[in-house]
């Protein structure tokens, strides 16, 4: 993993209101712990860290320099407004070249598995302690063209070297499986609701089909059926 270089500024106001002027001038508030050293709070200017941040990946390693002083920083969490998607804040931890930290890598998968096959993600990360430095931004699963019964364990993930794996190894992390068809998922949903007592509502097309079938059976009961005769004198008897 390579570092990309961010020039910081040491952050003296604090609050909601130091951070929306932060944002507006188009910078990001940050923090950076780690070694036991008091947090060091700083502001990133927005757009470089924005790129850094989509290149490293969730475990982005930046190179920070704070007044001149250089912080080696791994990217902790990242809160960014859910709509218009710019970073609100960043938290790092300090770290060194050749120190082992834990880390969640991201499950990428890619590629189409058969046309019968339905792809399943079991895991959306793999837990592992890795040198700082070396940290994958994500472990790519191909299924191209994957049969049903394909499956990848996390014993069979590719790790950095010296690398060491923290998830259980034999935990699946992606399945191939048989696609099921419309009418198993409809037969499947209707179980389901039957289990729970749901009761659907008659579709318009069912109730056509009813009304017509309702029809027929009673023109078929009457073709039989005769009208008797009336005497003319019986009202008179």
């Amino acid at each position: 993993m390579s570092e990309d270089k961010i020039k910081a500024e040491t952050r003296t106001e604090f609050g909601k209101g130091a951070a929306r002027r932060i944002r507006r001038a188009d910078k990001v508030p940050a923090v950076i712990y780690g070694h036991g050293n008091a947090p060091i709070h700083v502001t990133l200017p927005g757009h470089d860290t924005f790129l850094a941040l989509k290149r490293g990946g969730a475990n982005a390693l930046l190179d920070i320099d704070v007044d001149g002083k250089k912080y080696l920083a791994l990217t902790k969490q990242i809160q960014a407004d859910p709509i218009k998607g710019f970073l609100e804040h960043v938290d790092f931890v300090e770290v060194r070249k050749g120190e082992m930290v834990t880390v969640d890598i991201p499950v990428h998968v890619t590629g189409e598995s058969k046309s019968d096959a339905l792809t399943v993600t079991e895991l959306n990360t793999v837990s592992i302690e890795a040198d700082a430095t070396a940290i994958p931004e994500a472990f790519e699963i191909s299924v191209e063209d994957a049969e049903i019964g394909f499956q990848v364990f996390a014993k069979d993930l590719a790790l950095p070297n010296g690398a060491t794996l923290l998830t259980d190894e034999d935990l699946l992390v992606v399945n191939v499986i048989h696609a099921p068809t419309a009418e198993e998922v409809e037969a499947e949903l209707e179980e389901a609701e039957a289990e729970v007592g749901i009761e659907r509502d008659e579709t318009d097309e069912e109730a056509a089909e009813a009304a017509e079938t309702e029809g027929s059976e009673s023109e078929a009961a009457g073709e039989g059926d005769t009208v008797p005769e009336t005497d003319a004198n019986d009202g008179q008897r």
